[in-house]
């Protein structure tokens, strides 16, 4: 599987990674596709204490056990639970990342976390601070690098100009171009790397499954003309899911995909697209002219 490096950072990652919040609880089950993903050339686990209230860094922790140098750890901070209260608040203070981050490695059963990521953002957020939450993690050796999962232009682009962050996951996908139009373009300039998200659009570009309702910008009747007008750029050789996953990964800025997977068949199914060559910038140009070019129409 090709290599990349996320950012400035030491941080070397395998192409296609494994978004683990849709590993469920079951932990034999989930720690049976993460073994099977690293022994593939995964290297990039994508967690969240936020996923199923933590249990997910659990499982994440207890399947690499004795395998922790071949992971590229990624986890999640942002999303506070206050006992008593329902839900959960969002919280991008410094006290509460530098108590949330052992909370993490507890789970996960390592002293020390590859990739630490703000799980969101917004402008009213304390954001010096918050980076200095991070920097003195990066500091403490508690974290290798870190980074911000973000859909809002306008907290990513203040962390790219305030901040050493090394990456910034975001939804991208044939079916979501949003970031075509100023994120990627900003990320490559500062040469910040996307760890993109979504790749499948939750199956509606897999292969094997068909969707049975519509997407923010496809009606239903839309996305199955374009799964069919898709599949006519697969040829016998690579598979819709190859193609989404493929297109996913064009674009310079992005470093590394994660779509998840619930079963082996769908992983085995996502890490095929390392098997087939990059798209041909032909190829891409033919997929924008099916697809709608979306933008951001809040957080600009």
């Amino acid at each position: 599987m090709k290599q990349n490096r996320l950012g400035a950072s030491e941080l070397i990652v395998g192409e296609i990674g494994l978004g683990c919040m849709s590993l469920g609880t079951e932990e034999r089950k989930a720690t049976a596709i993460i073994h099977e993903a690293l022994e593939r050339g995964v290297t990039l686990l994508d967690t969240a204490d936020l996923y199923d209230a933590g249990r997910n860094e659990e499982i994440v922790g207890q399947a690499i056990k004795g395998r922790r140098e071949r992971v590229v750890l990624a986890t999640k901070v942002g999303n506070r639970r206050i006992p008593g209260q329902e839900g959960w608040t969002w919280d991008a203070s410094k006290a509460y990342i530098l108590s949330a981050v052992k909370m993490s490695l507890h789970r996960l059963g390592t002293d020390y976390i590859d990739l630490y990521q703000l799980h969101g953002g917004t402008l009213d957020d304390p954001i010096d601070e918050t980076i200095e939450a991070f920097e003195q993690l990066k500091r403490e050796g508690v974290v290798r690098a870190y980074g911000i999962s973000s859909i809002r232009p306008n907290v990513i682009r203040e962390y790219a100009a305030r901040s050493a962050i090394a990456s910034v996951m975001n939804s991208y996908s044939i079916v979501d171009r949003r970031a075509e139009e100023t994120v990627l373009p900003l990320l490559e300039e500062h040469s910040i790397s996307v760890i993109a998200r979504g790749p499948l659009a939750s199956g509606a570009l897999a292969a094997n499954r068909q969707p049975s309702k519509g997407l923010p910008d496809y009606e239903l009747d839309e996305l199955l003309e374009l799964r069919e007008r898709l599949k006519e750029l697969t040829a016998d050789s690579r598979s819709l899911t190859q193609l989404a996953i493929r297109y996913a990964l064009s674009h310079p800025a992005v470093a590394v995909a994660i779509p998840g997977a619930s079963s082996r068949e769908q992983l085995l199914q996502n890490l095929a697209a390392a098997d087939v060559p990059p798209l041909a910038q032909a190829e891409v140009e033919a997929i924008r002219r099916l697809s709608k070019a979306n933008r951001y129409t809040l957080h600009r």
